[in-house]
C-alpha cells in the first residue's frame, strides 16, 4: 500500500489534463484532504464498528470540528478553515436515511474514534511516522472523550483540542510539553519549566500543597510528586502545541514566543524551530493567501456516510499474455483463496474476465455459505484467449454493469483488477472510473502492464500490487490477501500467519513453523499450491504433536492447491509443516496460513506495511514502513524483516527498525521503519513484510509514544488550586502472549526510474542522525546518538563532524563555521549502535565564536550538532541541535527566575530583615562593650 498523500511522477499527461477538466467533486475521490480557497474539503471520521450506536456522539463530533474551524481560522491568522467533512458511520448502526459511500473506508480515515483505550486513557494522540513538516497517518478519538463532558476540564474544549491534533496530523509539528521532562535548568542557570511560551505563570506544588521551589529539589533533580501548577488566568496568547486548554491561548509559538531551550518532542524534531514556522512552510501556506475582510468563514457542512452491502467484482484479464510464466494458474490459485478464505461473510461477488472485450463470466452472488464459495470458483477462467490485445476500459465497464444491477449505482463497490496487458488506452475511461464512486484494486503482473494502470488505484483510493514472474514467488496471493472490507472490524478480517515459497529439488523438502498465538485461532486454513505435476507429500504438526497429512486436506488437481480448515479455535503454539517433493523435477511450493481473532474480547496483533511514496527516482531512497499494533497498542521488540521483489532480479531481505534513528522517527511506537535504495533495475518492486515475536521477550507497550494533546492536573484560581480528576488510566488486564505470534503483509508496490545499467557509483550518504543528545558531566560534555551508515542506514560511516556553538543561530544557519571538534578518536560504529562520546567544551571560552545582536555573553548554554561523511566525503544533512548546559558556578544552587515572583519578594524581604536585625545587635554589643569599657576605666581611677 502507498500512502495516499503521494502522488507519483508517471501519470501521463492525457490523465493530467482529464483531471483538470473534471467536475471538481471528483478531484477529491480517493485523494484524501485537499485545500481549496482556504478551505479543507474531504476530512473523513470514521466511527470503529464496535463503538456502540450513539447519536450523542455524532452531535458531539459536529460541535467539535464546527469549534475547531473557526478557532484554526484565527489561529492560522484568517487563513484555513474546515468546509467539508464526512462521518462515516459503521454498518452496525441502524439506517437513518444516511448517503451511501462512494471510495470511503474506515482504514483510509483522517480521524479514527473507538472505544480501545491506551494506558493513558482518554488522550486524544496523532499517529505520526514521519519526520518534522510531513504529514502524520491519523487522528484518534475514544468515544468517552468524545461524549464525556468531565474530561473538558483536563483537555480543554474539544475544538481546540482537535486545532491541536490536526497540527501534528497536517503540518507535522510536535508536542511541546514533556512529562517526562517537565523541569530543566536554562543557560542562566536556572530551574524553568518545560513549556512554550515561557510567559505562562504558575507555582510549584508539592504532594501537600505549594511549596517553594528550594523543596522540590534535590541535588539539581526534582522529588517525585512535585509539579508544575499553571494559573488558569494568563496573559500569554501561545501556544497550541503546548496547553490549548488554555482560554488565553490562541496562537501557535512563533519565532519571537518560542522557547529553544525546552527539551520537548518539537525543538528534537524540528531542530529548534518553532511550530509556526514549520506550518508557515508548509504547502498549504504556499499556496494560499489570508482571506480579506474582517468576516468569519461559514461553518462546517457534514455528510453522514454509511456503507451498505458489500459488493465486489474481480477484473480479470485472460489475453494471452495471461499464459506466459504460469500467469493464469497462479490468479486461479490467487483468486481461489481469495474467493474461500478472504471475502467476507455477506458479501456480493461478480466475476468479469476481458481481453479486447470483456465478458461476464458470474453475476453478482451472495456468499452465505462455503457452496456460495465453490460456486464462484468454478466460475473463474480456466483457460486464455488467443488475443493479446488488452482493454482494461472494457473490463471495468463490464464491471459496473455487474454491480449497478444491485441498487443501480457502484456507490462503494470495489473491483479487483489483475492484468499482464500493455493497455494504452485507460486514460478512456478514467472519467467513468472516477464518477462510479467504485474503488479499483490494481494487480499488475509482468513487465509489460501500462504505467496508467497505477493512476487508477490512486485516483479513487485503491491498493495497488506488482507480482513478478517468479514460480517460487507468493505475492499473488499476498495481494488478495491484503484486500479486506476495509471497515476496521479487525475480528472479522482474516490475519494472514504465514505466506513463504521455494523451489525444492526433487526428494527435498519445505520445511518450517509458524506460530498461532492466544489471539487468533478461528476459521485457521493452511493452503499448500504447487506449480507442476501433482501435489507434494504433506505433513501437519499442532503443537500438541497431533498429525494432518495429505489426505485431510481439501485438494482441487484443476487449480493445484490443497486445502486444510482447522476445525474450532486453533491450538496456540507451534504447527511445523513438512512439504516433500516426490516428483523428478524441481517444484514451486507455496505455503499460506490465516486465521481470525480468537476472541471479540481481544484484538489481534496486526500489521500494515507500506511506503511513503508511490515512486522514485534514483538516487532517492524509498522510505519502507510496517505499523505493528495490538489494537491501538505498539508492539515492541518485533522482528520485522521487508522482502523486496523487483520485476527483474532476486528478491532483497530488510531489517526494519523501531528505534528511532534513521528513517525511524520516534522510537517504541510500533512503527518499523528503514531506507531501500538497493536498486537492480528500473520498473515496479513489490513489497511484503514478516513480523515475528519471540515468546521469551516483552512486546507490549504501556504507552502509546508520540503526539497527544496535554491533560492539564489542575490550576491556580483566584489563589486556590483546584485539581482535576486524575487522568484515568486503562491499565492492562491482558498477559503476555506465552507463544510469541508471528504475521505477514504485502505493502504493495512502487516504482523506481533511473537506475543506471551496470555498477551503481557511491551516491548514497549517511542518513541524518536524529537522536543526538548531549549531557554536562562536570567539566566536560558527552553526546549520545545513534551510528548511521556507510549507505544511509546500512554499513558505518568514515568519519563524524562535530561542531558547537554559544549561539544557536550561528549553528543553525552556518554549521561550516562554528567550532570545529576534535574527534580524530572517534571511530563510527555499524549502523544502528549507540554512540558515545565525551569533550571538553573550555575552546569556546577562547574560541572566535561570536555572538549575533540580541545573544548575551551570559549565556551558559552550548548547542551541538554533528554530520557523518563516509568513504568518497559524502556528507549527511546535519543532525539535530542538541544543547547543554555549560558552566555551573560552585556551590550555588539554581534559583527559578519569573515562575514565583512572590517567593523570590518574600526572601527578598527576610534578607532585608535579618541584615537590619544584624546591624541593630552588633550595634548593640558595640555599645555595650564600650559601657562596660569606660565603667572599668573609671574604677581604676577610684583605687
Amino acid at each position: 500500500m502507498t500512502h495516499r498523500d503521494n502522488v507519483g511522477p508517471l501519470g501521463s499527461l492525457k490523465f493530467v489534463t482529464l483531471l483538470v477538466a473534471l467536475i471538481p467533486e471528483f478531484l477529491f475521490l480517493g485523494a484524501g484532504v485537499q485545500l481549496q480557497d482556504n478551505g479543507y474539503n474531504g476530512l473523513l471520521v470514521a466511527i470503529n464498528p464496535q463503538v456502540s450506536e450513539d447519536q450523542n456522539l455524532i452531535a458531539n463530533i459536529k460541535e467539535m470540528i464546527t469549534e475547531a474551524s473557526f478557532y484554526l481560522f484565527n489561529a492560522t491568522k484568517r487563513r484555513v478553515f474546515f468546509r467539508n467533512i464526512k462521518i462515516l458511520i459503521p454498518a452496525t448502526w441502524k439506517a437513518n436515511n444516511y448517503s451511501k459511500v462512494k471510495q470511503e473506508l474506515y482504514e483510509k480515515a483522517n480521524v479514527i474514534v473507538t472505544d480501545w483505550y491506551g494506558v493513558h486513557g482518554d488522550d486524544p494522540y496523532t499517529l505520526q511516522y514521519r519526520g518534522c513538516g510531513k504529514e502524520g497517518k491519523y487522528i484518534h478519538f475514544t468515544s468517552n472523550f468524545l461524549i464525556n463532558d468531565d474530561l473538558t476540564a483536563g483537555y480543554g474544549p474539544r475544538g481546540r483540542v482537535f486545532v491541536h491534533e490536526w497540527a501534528h496530523l497536517r503540518w507535522g509539528v510536535f508536542d511541546e510539553y514533556n512529562d517526562e521532562k517537565p523541569f530543566y535548568i536554562n543557560g542562566q542557570n536556572q530551574i524553568k519549566v518545560t513549556r512554550c511560551s515561557s510567559d505562562i505563570t504558575g507555582i510549584f506544588v508539592c504532594e501537600k500543597g505549594p511549596c517553594p521551589q528550594e523543596n522540590c529539589i534535590i541535588s539539581k533533580l526534582f522529588k517525585e510528586g512535585c509539579m508544575f501548577i499553571y494559573n488558569s488566568t494568563q496573559n500569554a496568547t501561545a501556544s497550541i502545541m503546548f496547553m490549548q486548554s488554555l482560554s488565553s491561548v490562541v496562537e501557535f509559538c512563533n519565532a519571537h514566543t518560542h522557547n529553544q531551550e525546552a527539551p520537548n518532542l518539537q525543538n528534537q524534531m524540528c531542530s529548534l524551530r518553532s511550530a509556526w514556522d514549520v506550518i508557515a512552510d508548509s504547502a498549504d501556506f504556499n499556496h494560499s493567501c489570508a482571506m480579506n475582510g474582517t468576516e468569519f468563514p461559514p461553518p462546517p457542512v457534514f455528510s453522514l456516510i454509511q456503507a451498505g452491502d458489500k459488493v465486489v467484482c474481480l477484473v480479470l484479464d485472460v489475453s494471452s499474455k495471461m499464459a506466459e510464466a504460469d500467469r493464469l494458474l497462479r490468479l486461479q490459485q490467487a483468486a481461489e483463496f481469495y474467493l474461500m478464505q478472504i471475502v467476507e461473510i455477506h458479501t456480493f461477488v461478480g466475476i468479469i474476465s476481458f481481453n479486447s472485450k470483456g465478458e461476464i463470466r458470474a453475476q453478482l452472488h451472495q456468499i452465505n455459505s462455503d457452496d456460495d464459495r465453490k460456486l464462484l470458483v468454478s466460475h473463474l477462467p480456466m483457460t486464455v484467449s488467443a488475443e493479446a490485445e488488452t482493454s482494461i476500459c472494457s473490463g471495468l465497464k463490464k464491471g459496473f454493469e455487474v454491480v449497478e444491477k444491485l441498487k443501480g449505482k457502484a456507490y462503494g463497490s470495489v473491483m479487483i483488477l489483475v492484468t499482464s496487458g500493455n493497455d494504452e488506452h485507460v486514460g478512456n475511461c478514467l472519467l467513468t472510473v472516477l464518477s462510479s464512486g467504485s474503488t479499483i484494486h490494481s494487480i499488475a503482473l509482468g513487465s509489460s502492464v501500462v504505467k496508467n494502470l497505477d493512476e487508477l488505484s490512486h485516483h479513487t483510493g485503491g491498493l495497488k500490487f506488482f507480482v513478478p514472474d517468479k514460480s517460487n514467488s507468493n505475492s499473488m496471493t499476498d495481494a488478495f490477501s491484503r484486500i479486506s472490507s476495509g471497515t476496521g472490524d479487525i475480528f472479522q478480517q482474516r490475519i494472514q500467519l504465514e505466506s513463504t515459497g521455494e523451489n525444492v529439488k526433487p526428494h527435498h523438502q519445505l520445511k518450517n513453523t509458524v506460530t498461532l498465538d492466544n489471539s487468533v485461532g478461528n476459521d485457521t486454513t493452511f493452503l499448500v499450491t504447487w506449480q507442476t505435476s501433482g501435489p507434494p507429500e504433506i505433513a501437519l504438526f499442532d503443537p500438541n504433536g497431533r498429525k494432518y497429512y495429505a489426505n485431510n486436506f481439501t485438494t482441487n488437481p484443476a487449480l493445484q492447491t490443497a486445502r486444510l480448515c482447522i476445525p474450532g479455535t486453533a491450538k496456540p503454539g507451534l504447527w511445523t509443516y513438512t512439504l516433500n517433493n516426490t516428483h523428478h523435477s524441481l517444484q514451486a511450493l507455496k505455503v499460506t496460513v490465516t486465521s481470525r481473532a480468537s476472541s471479540s474480547a481481544m484484538p489481534p496483533a496486526t500489521v500494515e506495511a507500506f511506503v511513503e511514496r508511490d515512486s522514485t527516482h534514483f538516487p532517492q531512497p524509498v522510505m519502507i514502513y510496517a505499523n505493528v499494533r495490538k489494537g491501538i497498542y505498539p508492539i515492541l521488540n518485533a522482528t520485522v524483516t521487508a522482502t523486496i521483489e523487483p520485476e527483474a532480479a532476486d528478491p532483497v531481505a530488510l531489517d526494519l527498525f523501531d528505534n528511532g534513528a534513521g528513517a525511524d522517527i520516534i522510537k517504541n511506537d510500533g512503527i518499523y521503519s528503514r531506507y531501500f535504495f538497493s536498486f537492480a533495475v528500473n520498473g515496479r518492486y513489490s513489497l511484503k513484510v514478516h513480523v515475528s515475536h519471540s515468546p521469551s521477550i516483552s512486546g507490549l507497550a504501556y504507552s502509546i509514544p508520540g503526539s497527544r494533546a496535554m491533560y492539564v492536573p489542575g490550576y491556580i484560581a483566584n489563589g486556590n488550586i483546584q485539581m482535576n480528576a486524575p487522568r484515568k488510566s486503562a491499565g492492562r488486564s491482558e498477559e503476555e502472549p506465552k507463544w510469541g505470534f508471528s504475521r505477514v503483509s504485502s505493502g504493495g508496490s512502487f516504482s523506481v526510474l533511473g537506475v543506471p545499467a551496470g555498477p551503481h557509483p557511491d551516491v548514497f550518504p549517511p542518513c541524518k542522525i536524529t537522536d543526538l543528545h548531549a549531557v554536562k558531566v562536570e567539566e566536560e560534555v558527552t553526546l549520545f546518538w545513534t551510528a548511521p551508515g556507510e549507505d544511509y542506514d546500512q554499513g558505518h560511516a568514515n568519519s563524524y563532524e562535530i561542531r558547537i556553538s554559544k549561539s544557536l543561530q550561528n549553528i543553525q544557519d552556518d554549521f561550516n563555521n562554528a567550532i570545529l571538534v576534535n574527534t580524530s578518536k572517534l571511530n563510527p560504529q555499524q549502523a544502528g549502535t549507540k554512540e558515545v562520546f565525551t569533550f571538553s567544551p573550555k575552546l569556546l571560552t577562547s574560541g572566535p565564536d561570536h555572538q549575533p545582536d540580541g545573544e548575551t555573553q551570559e549565556s551558559h548554554r552550548i548547542y551541538v550538532a554533528i554530520r557523518a561523511i563516509d568513504r568518497n566525503s559524502l556528507k549527511s544533512a546535519v543532525s539535530n541541535i542538541a544543547q547543554a548546559s555549560l558552566f555551573i558556578p560552585p556551590n550555588s544552587a539554581p534559583i527559578l527566575a519569573r515562575d514565583n515572583l512572590i517567593l523570590k519578594g518574600v526572601l527578598t524581604a527576610v534578607g532585608l530583615i535579618g541584615i537590619i536585625c544584624l546591624t541593630i545587635v552588633v550595634t548593640h554589643c558595640i555599645l555595650n562593650r564600650k559601657k562596660r569599657a569606660d565603667k572599668k576605666k573609671n574604677g581604676i581611677k577610684l583605687i
